[in-house]
């Protein structure tokens, strides 16, 4: 098994997990308040297993990229980050 292959799929695991323990414990709260304070701070967990699961892949993929795909690759995330990052 690929190990970056791996690597990305367990962040993704974990991911979902918090995903699924916040909702959890937003039904547990029964408080919008509280509830919308937890899914705030779920907004940082999106961004940055999307950083990680995405620099893992280009790690493991670099030996077989050229440099213009490459380049291609990092503009592609860079406008998925301001997406995802501005307000």
């Amino acid at each position: 098994m690929d190990k970056a292959a791996f690597s990305m799929a367990m962040l993704r695991v974990l991911s979902g997990s918090i995903e699924l323990i916040a909702a959890i414990i937003m039904i547990r709260l029964n408080d919008v308040q509280k509830a919308l304070a937890v899914n705030s701070m779920l907004a940082l967990v999106g961004p940055l297993v999307l950083i990680s699961t995405t620099t893992i892949g280009l790690v493991g993929l670099a030996n077989s990229l050229s440099p213009s795909k490459f380049i291609w690759i990092l503009a592609g995330v860079g406008c998925l980050l301001i997406g995802i990052l501005r307000k």
